[in-house]
């Protein structure tokens, strides 16, 4: 099993360590779940402490949950549809875009559209009664981000839909947009919002990618600088020499050897002069003279 994780990692998919994450987090706070319903403790409290709150005030004592919400889903069917989502528009998204940048964006939209829904809670007399309670929860906003970013850097590429047919994607953006903009009375406000969210996100995204700027990249580089913390740090390999001093016979080999090279050198001292010895031979008659 560790070997298969890896060889998962090394290959670095970015959909499918999303989709890995979304479903192993579920997995996991269902499991909690039902271990505190075991206790008589609300099962609803291990996902309450990652689930994003509107007020300001329970933020501030759950900040991490700007990001956890975005890998957080309330039931079966809405993780379900969310990845159904995430693994069709994030292969859109891939025959485009890099790895990096298709996790840099879902962080980045997932984010944007959690500030827009915290923002309209708070700002919007509408939702005065909910905002002390109201808690977010799920990745589409993520794939909001994703959807509209396809769309408009591909805006007719098609896509066939179940029942309806061949349609571009600048259609069902738009569609998908139009929907949760009439839904921002309903009783998924807050989820709408988010969607709204992410799809600005998204539409900056491209703009600032056409001219050369691309918003994610810092993401990216935070992402880096947290998995280099957990990372090991490399052993130093310290090589072991094993010094054996030399034997007499040895010594005494290396001294004739010497000897009969600074006899060579003074022979032609002797017949034609000092001057007649390269640079490597004076530098040789020095080194041997010293040494011996």
């Amino acid at each position: 099993m560790m070997l298969y994780w890896k060889s998962f990692l090394k290959q670095k998919n970015t959909l499918q360590i999303l989709l890995y994450i979304n479903v192993i987090a579920f997995l996991i706070v269902k499991f909690l779940g039902l271990i505190l319903t075991l206790f008589k403790v609300d099962a609803n409290l291990a996902l309450s402490y990652l689930m994003l709150p509107s007020s300001l005030s329970a933020l501030m004592y759950k900040p991490w949950t700007l990001v956890t919400y975005m890998f957080m889903h309330a039931n079966f069917f809405h993780l379900f549809f969310n990845m159904l989502c995430l693994l069709w528009f994030g292969r859109i998204f891939l025959e485009y875009f890099s790895q990096r940048q298709l996790l840099g964006l879902y962080l980045l939209g997932g984010v944007g559209a959690g500030l827009t829904y915290i923002g309209a809670y708070n700002l919007f007399p509408y939702f005065s009664e909910q905002v002390n309670f109201s808690m977010l929860v799920g990745a589409s906003g993520s794939l909001m981000a994703i959807v509209l970013a396809v769309a408009m850097y591909v805006p007719d590429y098609e896509i066939n839909l179940f029942l309806i047919g061949r349609l571009k994607l600048k259609w069902v953006a738009g569609a998908m947009v139009l929907l949760s903009m009439f839904g921002i009375t309903s009783t998924n406000a807050g989820g709408e919002f988010a969607h709204i969210g992410g799809a600005v996100i998204g539409a900056l995204y491209i703009l600032f990618l056409k001219r050369g700027k691309d918003i994610v990249r810092p993401f990216n580089r935070l992402i880096d600088a947290v998995v280099n913390l957990f990372k090991p740090k490399p052993k130093i390999k310290y090589q072991k020499h094993n010094y054996r001093p030399p034997s007499d016979a040895d010594y005494n080999q290396q001294r004739a050897n010497d000897m009969r090279e600074l006899d060579e050198i003074l022979d032609k001292v002797k017949k034609s002069g000092y001057t007649s010895l390269t640079e490597d031979e004076k530098r040789r008659l020095f080194d041997k003279s010293q040494k011996l």
